[in-house]
């Protein structure tokens, strides 16, 4: 599939979510980031119960390409792990979820919405090599004294 990104394509999306207040403790702000690392390590090797940990039970899943290819939603933690268990089982290279340049769009103390960059990376052909660019809008609730993702927009500048 050859879809290309134009400039600010994602914009439409991110701007869905108003801005707001960011009131959340230090504390806070350092178990959001780590829920979203645990994410990204749990796609990264495969490990289903990792990710089960920090997906809500009616965990929302949306991907869209360039904003002309969309896929989902996927609805509740079972379909998200289903989706994730088929496009791991379908891989023979090692990939890697790096987020960047997170910032808190807004937060009070039992939601946060946190956008993220996403650089996919691949070992493919035996070199290292980004595969596709992106970014990720999320939105975490507090399950008791964790931190989970409710819901989730990958929003990807290619295919990968």
């Amino acid at each position: 599939m050859t879809t290309t990104a134009a400039f600010g394509w994602g914009s439409s999306y991110l701007t869905a979510q108003p801005a707001g207040e960011v009131d959340l403790a230090p504390a806070d702000r350092f178990a959001v980031q780590q829920t979203l690392a645990r994410y990204a390590f749990a796609l990264d090797h495969g490990d289903l119960s990792a990710l089960e940990g920090v997906l809500t039970e009616d965990v929302t899943w949306t991907v869209t390409i360039a904003g002309a290819v969309e896929q989902g939603p996927f609805v509740g933690r079972a379909a998200v792990l289903d989706l994730v268990r088929e496009a791991t089982e379908a891989q023979t290279e090692q990939r890697r979820h790096n987020l960047v340049n997170m910032v808190f769009h807004r937060a009070d103390a039992d939601t946060t919405v946190v956008w993220a960059y996403l650089m996919l990376t691949s070992n493919a052909g035996g070199a290292s090599s980004v595969i596709a660019t992106g970014f990720y809008s999320f939105t975490l609730r507090r399950a008791r004294s964790e931190w989970r993702i409710a819901k989730l927009l990958v929003g990807l500048d290619n295919a990968a």
